[in-house]
């Protein structure tokens, strides 16, 4: 624990300025869409730089939510999942600049492999207690690199359990670096 702190405590590369990609914390909603049972959860993650072929950024994050029966109209949720994600995403590919010459602000689109393990208590869904799950997700992100970033994703996933389903999901996210550089105390 101790080293953890004296990690997080010390000047990272997020610190230097290079913007939410070089690391940042992301903070979110995802949800898989239909009729039935859905899985609806916040994400609360760490993403960092690492430029490794046509990935730019890793990132892992925590998923914490509950199911929803998308038809009740009262009491429709029930049991409670615990995920745990591992994701790659490319570069954004710039779609355009918006707002002021001197300071733009970027518009664009990049494409997000997530690898996820879940455990659940009192899933309705017929894919068991754990499973995993892969989404190739297409991600609108709009933001400064070198501040706040936010980010729709959607596409499908295909959860790996007793049983193999595929659904939709969407995510939301909010994305900030750690510090910014040149800051003075």
């Amino acid at each position: 624990m101790l080293a953890a702190l004296a990690a997080l405590s010390t000047p990272a590369a997020a610190q230097t300025g290079a913007g939410p990609g070089a690391g940042g914390w992301s903070l979110g909603l995802a949800g898989t869409l239909g009729g039935g049972w859905q899985v609806e959860a916040l994400d609360v993650g760490y993403a960092h730089a690492v430029h490794a072929g046509p990935v730019s950024v890793a990132a892992a994050t925590a998923r914490l939510g509950y199911f929803a029966d998308e038809g009740a109209i009262i009491g429709g949720t029930r049991g409670f999942v615990f995920g745990l994600t591992l994701a790659g995403r490319t570069a954004v590919a710039r779609l355009a600049d918006l707002g002021a010459d001197s300071t733009p602000t970027r518009l664009g689109l990049d494409l997000t492999l997530e690898a996820t393990g879940y455990a659940a208590a009192r899933s309705p869904l017929p894919l068991g207690s754990v499973w995993g799950a892969l989404s190739p997700l297409v991600g609108l992100r709009y933001g400064n690199a070198t501040s706040a970033q936010y980010a729709l994703l959607l596409g499908p996933t295909v959860f790996l359990g007793q049983v193999t389903q595929v659904r939709p999901l969407i995510a939301i996210r909010f994305e900030a670096a750690l510090a910014r550089g040149n800051r003075q105390p």
